[in-house]
């Protein structure tokens, strides 16, 4: 089974403020996509990497990516509205071989290879999908018009990283019918193995990493770059 994996890096993250693209932005003298994309390539079970960048820095992007020898094969293309789209059109320019598929953020750019791995190897064995899943540390309550619902059992709750996998024809088959669905069947979904669960398709979980999580505001980018600077001084970058 040869394996490929998407990075969907089109969006503009918001929440990161103004200016440069979240998967532009920089920690330890790098962009978040180059250190994402370096985790992949140095996994054992990665072909292929496809990144999805912002359609008017497509050029950009790979000038940025041919600076750096990796050990898969890396290509470019413009990226879509949503992240929905990217990966639909990342999906649709892989090569005919490939039958797993892995769905990375480039906003988790200190993912490790052993994770990468360990989700296509899950894909590979026994799994239509499968995600990386860490316990929830806080408490958690379902909350309506201000005012609490209810609390959860977080025992059962976790909460889900990237990469995901995937057998190709179901992911495929999953963005065919996000295409022609509607606004509202679309609304709670968040991943691409949500799009699998309403085929269906059994996803499964298996432990997910700390590294992992995901940069999302300007205090993330500080534990990031903290982080890798750990990693860097006891040899593990």
């Amino acid at each position: 089974m040869r394996t490929a994996a998407i990075v969907p890096a089109a969006g503009r993250g918001e929440r990161l403020g103004p200016g440069t693209p979240k998967a532009l932005r920089t920690i330890g003298g790098a962009p978040l996509l180059v250190h994402a994309v370096r985790a992949l390539a140095r996994a054992r079970a990665v072909d292929l990497i496809v990144v999805a960048a912002p359609s008017d820095d497509v050029l950009a992007v790979e000038r940025l990516l041919a600076d750096f020898e990796w050990g898969a094969e890396v290509r470019v293309l413009p990226g879509g509205e949503d992240r929905r789209e990217s990966v639909a059109r990342a999906l649709a320019a892989l090569p005919a071989e490939v039958d797993v598929v892995l769905v990375h953020d480039a906003a988790r750019p200190l993912a490790p290879p052993e994770l990468v791995d360990a989700v296509a190897a899950a894909v590979r064995e026994r799994a239509d999908a499968c995600v990386p899943v860490v316990p929830l540390a806080d408490t958690v309550k379902e909350v309506a018009g201000g005012t609490v619902v209810r609390t959860l059992d977080r025992q059962q709750l976790r909460a889900v990283q990237t990469p995901q996998g995937f057998r190709r024809f179901l992911l495929a088959k999953a963005h065919a019918w996000a295409a022609e669905a509607g606004e509202q069947e679309l609304a709670t979904i968040t991943d691409d193995a949500g799009l699998v669960e309403k085929l269906g398709g059994c996803v499964v979980a298996i432990p997910g990493a700390e590294e992992a999580f995901k940069v999302t505001r300007p205090l993330d980018l500080v534990v990031a770059e903290a982080l890798l600077a750990k990693q860097r001084a006891d040899g593990a970058r």
